[in-house]
C-alpha cells in the first residue's frame, strides 16, 4: 500500500524537478522575501510573533498551488494519463501519491523558509544566545502550514481533475487565491464598526495556543473534505471518457 503510494510520489517529484528551472528564479525570491525580507524587517520580534504561523499557511497555499494544477490536468495534456490510470495502480495510490507530493512540496519549502528566516535573524540580531521560535509559534507554523498545504491540495485537485488544460486549472486556482485573499480583506472591511472593535478585542485576548489550535481544528476539517470530495471525484472511467 505505502510502496504503490510512494511510487506515485516519486514519480511526480522527479517531473517536479524536471520542470523546476522554469519556476526557480521566482521560487527564490518568494523564500527570500518569507525567509529574509520579511524577518529583517520585523527585527527580533519575528520569533515571537504570532504572525509567523499566518505568513506561512499562506506560502504553503501559494508554493502548492504552483504545482498541484499540474496533477491531472498536466497527465490530460501530456497524454500521459490513460497510461498512468491503466496501470496496476489502485484508485487510491494514484490519488494519494499525487495528494502526498504537492503537499510535501509546498509544506517542505515552507519549512526550508522558515528555518532560513532563523538564520536571517541570528546573522542580523543574535546577542549572546540563539533567537528560536517558541515552542507554541515554531509548532504552530509548521503544522498550520502542513495543514495548508492540505488545504491548497485538495482544491487544487478536485480542479485539475475537472480541468481541460494546465493554463485552466492554474487560472482557476489563481482566481479562488484572490478570491480569498479579498473576501477575507473586504469581508473584514465591510463588518460594523461595532463588530470590528469586537472581534480586535476578542482576537487580543485570546490566548495564542488556543488560537491556533482552533484554527488547526478549522483546516483539519476543510482538509479532510476536500480530500473526501477528491475521492468521490477520482473514477477512472470518467477521466478517461
Amino acid at each position: 500500500m505505502i510502496g504503490d503510494i510512494w511510487a506515485v510520489m516519486w514519480k511526480e517529484w522527479k517531473e517536479l524537478s524536471q520542470g523546476a528551472g522554469r519556476g526557480r528564479l521566482g521560487l527564490l525570491a518568494f523564500l527570500g522575501v518569507f525567509g529574509v525580507f520579511m524577518p529583517l524587517q520585523m527585527g527580533r520580534e519575528w520569533v515571537a510573533s504570532p504572525l509567523v504561523p499566518v505568513a506561512a499557511v499562506w506560502v504553503s497555499l501559494f508554493l502548492v498551488t504552483t504545482v498541484v494544477s499540474d496533477s491531472f490536468a498536466g497527465e490530460r495534456e501530456r497524454h500521459t494519463l490513460e497510461t498512468l490510470l491503466a496501470s496496476r495502480l489502485p484508485d487510491w495510490a494514484i490519488l494519494f501519491g499525487k495528494v502526498g507530493a504537492a503537499a510535501a512540496y509546498g509544506w517542505g519549502l515552507t519549512t526550508l523558509g522558515l528555518l532560513l528566516s532563523l538564520v536571517t535573524i541570528n546573522t542580523a540580531y543574535r546577542a549572546g544566545r540563539a533567537l528560536l521560535f517558541p515552542t507554541t509559534i515554531g509548532l504552530g507554523a509548521v503544522v498550520l502550514s502542513f495543514l495548508g498545504a492540505g488545504l491548497a491540495t485538495g482544491a487544487g485537485v478536485l480542479v485539475s481533475l475537472r480541468a481541460a488544460s494546465v493554463r485552466q486549472a492554474q487560472q482557476t486556482m489563481s482566481f479562488a487565491l484572490m478570491a480569498l485573499v479579498f473576501g477575507i480583506g473586504f469581508g473584514g472591511q465591510a463588518l460594523p464598526d461595532a463588530w470590528k472593535v469586537r472581534l480586535a478585542q476578542t482576537l487580543a485576548g485570546m490566548d495564542t495556543s488556543l488560537a491556533l489550535l482552533i484554527s488547526a481544528g478549522v483546516l483539519v476539517l476543510l482538509d479532510f473534505g476536500l480530500l473526501a470530495a477528491a475521492m468521490g471525484r477520482f473514477q477512472r472511467a470518467r477521466l478517461i471518457a
